[in-house]
């Protein structure tokens, strides 16, 4: 794994997470190249294996089985993974223009991103038909047409048009499932009929003849109706019409043909084939522009065409590797050798599969255990991660500079000054701040708009001032990210009190590094920040920026209340009677312990961060609305602290459900597997206050109630006769997994305060 303690020299920009991509990714993390940072932006942490596709759709393996997890392979790499679509390149800048957060700069940049279909150009394509391209996006559609089959009355004519390999492969897989599941139902899967459209005059015109002739074979056998020499010229929402005016009612219509390049890349600049394709040499490399680098269907090499096929894609992720270190380096560049022929193994849906290579061909059972073996060993690649090479320490970087960047770069890495002389330099500073566009209020006076010593805020008549600070080094590699989740967890106090936020000062370390680096990580983390303090109507007015060996971040935050403090929500006040309700899931702690040791999956990382992003302002209004009686944010201490907390001063006993938690998905199994928040130690010694946990120990909920949260939810209590409305209304306001997770009781003689209940 890459050293964190190497200042960031040069920045290489991976677009998409397909199969080149991935190689590329285990390469870095095998042997790191020091001074040399990855990035890696995808839409979708799960990239899927297309070699596997059909077996999942067939149903013989899992999601899991057939998904490469990107966020836990650019771990294993040191790379950063941004989860955002890219929309657009600004390469006179060096930058990625992302759809949902700032500009990522670049180095140097690799796009392997596959193929888009090009279904504008068949009328009624785009609305009705489901296309299989890109990829990444397939899984929810293929889920959403299995449930429309299952629910579909009587017979179900089903097309799948584009008869090469994939739509072949797809056709069987597709029909082995779905009459399996229609069987399942107790119904007849002869209700169902495909059809499979060729705008050619053969099928697999790619493939030998005996490859052909087994598939024609076994299509028929299945009762296929192929349509060869019919390319389809339009689609309906019940029918599609082909090229000699025959009409055929259809009720599904999958898309596996006329993929292209993605729409974006045509503003780019950079040069591109007739189908927008980008256009490399022998290198990979752009014919237009030699800092972007592209592999997989995305690539059109121009010494030799190849077909767009998974295999190609897979093996050009070594050289892509070794010629983007190269680049970097500024060292020749090696040329990419495609080979002349190559093994295909198509399956027939049924555990069965033909091999085609050249003019050669072999099927049978022991086909497809053979593609299940090599499948499988591909993916264990990916899965398993062996011992890494790690940068000696105090080895010098190895990439080679300019003459002043060679001089930042000493500097960056020479022993730093303590004191003022460890600030981040004013002019990376104020580069970095001059773009972020902070609220502006009425109440600061003198703020970042008239920087000064000091900010200067007045507090309007009638309000009082309610002050917190929240501090914590990152616990993800995308700054952007990490400033959100930041910025709420430092505002959840002030929400959590039914205040209104008003002003933020910031804190900030950010390691050293050249100048252009560290001016992006100062950008990146506050443009996030910025966009949650914006959202809640408050301010940044100043802050303190710094050098350390770790990314860090925290607020203080000026909040306001009502002087007569009527509307202030406390964590003493609860009353017996009054129902528990906590608004969010818990598991962050043993998640991101897991994730740091390359033990969670990429959806539980993404669904841990989505709850942690989401504010806890309307919360916090809802709850005071219905009268909570108490009330506080769930933070560091976990569950367990903090309603000792809030049982001490209320002079309440708490009965706590265990079987009601809500839970981050993940957090079960990562808990149960004893992958705990090294702050857990501390927060278990609170079971003292348990009264009953004996009983409740051998419960897997049970570990959790301990788990430290950040940017967690809050944790209340409510009326019992208002508790059912305001549960309903949370969860009409985006939390979802809002709960009831006891109720207080009257104070008995115990000196434990929780009663847990199993």
């Amino acid at each position: 794994m890459q050293s964190r303690d190497q200042p960031v020299l040069r920045d290489i920009v991976l677009v998409g997470g397909g199969h080149s991509h991935v190689g590329v990714l285990k390469s870095f993390g095998m042997k790191p190249l020091p001074g040399v940072r990855l990035t890696v932006i995808c839409r979708d942490t799960h990239t899927p294996y297309s070699g596997m596709l059909p077996g999942y759709i067939a149903g013989h393996y899992s999601y899991d089985d057939v998904h490469i997890d990107l966020s836990t392979l650019a771990a294993f790499a040191g790379a950063r993974f941004f989860r955002d679509e890219v929309i657009d390149l600004d390469r006179a800048g060096g930058k990625v223009i992302c759809r949902n957060r700032p500009p990522v700069p670049y180095d140097r940049l690799s796009i392997n991103i596959g193929s888009t279909p090009q279904m504008s150009q068949v009328a009624g394509a785009a609305e009705h038909a489901v296309a299989v391209k890109p990829i990444h996006l397939f899984n929810q559609r293929w889920l959403a047409l299995l449930e429309r089959v299952q629910r579909h009355a009587g017979k179900t004519r089903i097309a799948i048009v584009g008869a090469g390999a994939g739509g072949v492969e797809l056709t069987l897989a597709m029909q082995y499932r779905l009459r399996r599941e229609l069987q399942a139902l107790g119904r007849d899967p002869n209700e169902l009929s495909f059809h499979l459209f060729s705008s050619a005059a053969n099928i697999l015109p790619t493939h030998n003849r005996r490859v052909r002739r087994s598939f024609e074979r076994v299509l028929s056998e299945r009762q296929v109706v192929l349509h060869a020499s019919s390319e389809v010229t339009q689609v309906g929402a019940a029918s599609l019409q082909t090229a000699d005016g025959e009409v055929l009612d259809m009720d599904e219509v999958v898309w596996v043909t006329q993929a292209g390049g993605a729409p974006w890349l045509r503003q780019t600049g950079l040069a591109l084939d007739d189908a927008g394709f980008i256009q490399v040499n022998e290198h990979l490399q752009s014919l237009s522009d030699p800092h972007v680098f592209a592999a997989g269907d995305i690539a059109a090499l121009m010494s030799r065409p190849l077909e767009k096929a998974g295999v190609f894609a897979v093996r050009q992720g070594k050289p892509l590797a070794a010629n983007l270190r190269r680049s970097v380096q500024g060292a020749p560049l090696l040329s990419y050798r495609p080979q002349r022929q190559w093994l295909a193994l198509i399956s027939t849906g049924d555990r069965h599969a033909v091999a085609s290579r050249g003019p050669l061909s072999w099927q049978g059972d022991w086909v497809w255990r053979w593609k299940d073996w090599i499948d499988r060993r591909f993916m264990n690649r990916f899965q398993s991660f062996p011992a890494m090479d790690e940068a000696a320490p105090g080895q010098p970087p190895a990439v080679k500079l300019e003459h002043e960047e060679a001089a930042q770069a000493i500097s960056a890495i020479a022993m730093r000054c303590g004191g003022c002389g460890a600030k981040v330099g004013a002019s990376v500073l104020s580069r970095a701040l001059g773009a972020l566009q902070p609220i502006a209020r009425d109440d600061v006076l003198i703020g970042l708009h008239a920087p000064d010593d000091a900010a200067v805020v007045r507090v309007p008549p009638g309000k009082a001032m309610v002050h917190t600070v929240d501090f914590f080094r990152a616990f993800i590699d995308d700054p952007y990210l990490f400033g959100k989740v930041a910025a709420n967890h430092a505002l959840g106090d002030i929400f959590a009190m039914g205040g209104q936020a008003q002003s933020a000062t910031a804190i900030a370390t950010v390691p050293a590094g050249l100048e252009a680096k560290v001016e992006d990580a100062v950008f990146q983390m506050m443009s996030g920040a910025v966009e949650v303090l914006n959202e809640a109507g408050c301010a940044l007015v100043g802050g303190h920026t710094g050098e350390g060996k770790e990314l860090a971040l925290g607020f203080a935050i000026n909040g306001l209340v009502d002087e007569d403090l009527h509307s202030v929500m406390r964590k003493g006040g609860m009353r017996p009677g009054d129902v528990l309700i906590l608004t969010k899931a818990i598991g962050t702690g043993t998640l991101f312990a897991a994730y740091a040791r390359l033990q969670t999956r990429g959806r539980w990382i993404d669904a841990a961060l989505e709850s942690m992003i989401q504010s806890n302002r309307l919360g916090a209004q809802c709850l005071q609305a219905h009268g909570a009686t108490a009330c506080t944010d769930l933070t560091g201490f976990g569950l367990l602290g903090h309603l000792v907390e809030m049982t001490r001063p209320s002079g309440v006993d708490i009965e706590l459900e265990l079987a009601a938690l809500p839970l981050l998905e993940g957090a079960l199994e990562t808990s149960a597997a004893g992958i705990l928040s090294s702050l857990q130690p501390a927060n278990v010694r609170l079971r003292r206050a348990l009264r009953n946990q004996a009983e409740a120990v051998s419960h897997p909920n049970y570990p959790l109630i301990f788990d430290p949260q950040t940017a967690g939810g809050l944790l209340a209590t409510v009326p019992a006769d208002r508790a059912e409305a305001c549960i309903a209304e949370l969860r009409g306001l985006g939390y979802s997994k809002t709960a009831a997770i006891g109720r207080v009781l009257a104070q008995g003689d115990a000196l434990e305060p929780i009663v847990l209940k199993c």
